[in-house]
């Protein structure tokens, strides 16, 4: 039998927790950018007088890892306080299939097949920009998921529910699936279930906050033989 775990948390329970998170974070990112302010003008004044190489390299680490704290916070306080999103009418299978062709080089580099099946057109109201990032983000996260030579599903079609009219994105990889630790803490901020120091996780948090602002809800079921589906519901302009 499937080992299948169902990741549609409770709306309630996921804002709550989310939301502590992001109150910390915009207090705390204020605190952290002042010191990492100093450390960086410091490193720059000390470089126009270095001429070691040595030692030049040293300060370029330094400034380096201080730039990419800023970033971090950068993150966290956008996470925080995202921008309201400038909502336009926006056909989601056109906006799929966009995002599709830009990633195209990231499929063939693991072998990889999309298999797409889409309704004609989807019409939503939608932030473009925003709506990007979390397209692009469920399918990098479906291309490091998968295994060379295998397949992406991507479904995008119309479901009613309670007399409501739903977009419903579907992405399906066909990976390892999620342990149970991944499962918990899926749209934390900086979880990551990858090895330490090679990514931020913050994809999902952010596809999390957007789809949220956008009046609508992400879900997420995995499974260790039939892998990961992520799927995204907005509400249609019908």
């Amino acid at each position: 039998m499937a080992d299948v775990t169902d990741i549609t948390q409770s709306e309630e329970f996921l804002k709550a927790k989310l939301a502590a998170l992001a109150e910390f974070a915009a207090g705390a990112g204020h605190e952290i950018n002042n010191p990492v302010a100093t450390i960086a003008g410091r490193v720059e004044l000390l470089l126009k007088e270095e001429s070691n190489p040595e030692r030049r390299q040293a300060l370029l680490t330094i400034g380096a890892q201080a730039l990419r704290i800023r970033d971090m916070i950068g993150d966290v306080m956008l996470f925080a306080r995202p921008p309201r999103p400038e909502l336009k009418s926006e056909d989601l299978v056109a906006v799929v299939d966009d995002v599709c062709q830009k990633l195209s080089d990231s499929f063939r580099a693991k072998s990889l097949t999309v298999d797409r099946r889409c309704e004609q057109s989807v019409s939503i109201l939608a932030d473009a920009v925003q709506l990007r990032v979390v397209i692009s983000s469920l399918l990098s996260n479906a291309v490091n998921a998968s295994n060379s030579g295998g397949t992406i599903a991507v479904t995008c079609e119309t479901h009613l529910l309670a007399a409501d009219s739903w977009a419903v994105l579907s992405v399906h990889n066909h990976g390892l699936g999620l342990t149970a630790i991944e499962c918990e803490h899926l749209f934390d901020p900086f979880f990551s279930g990858r090895q330490a120091g090679r990514g931020l996780g913050f994809g999902l948090s952010k596809c999390w906050r957007i789809i949220e602002q956008h009046g609508g809800h992400i879900v997420c079921e995995s499974s260790s033989e039939t892998g990961t589906i992520f799927r995204v519901h907005l509400p249609t302009t019908a």
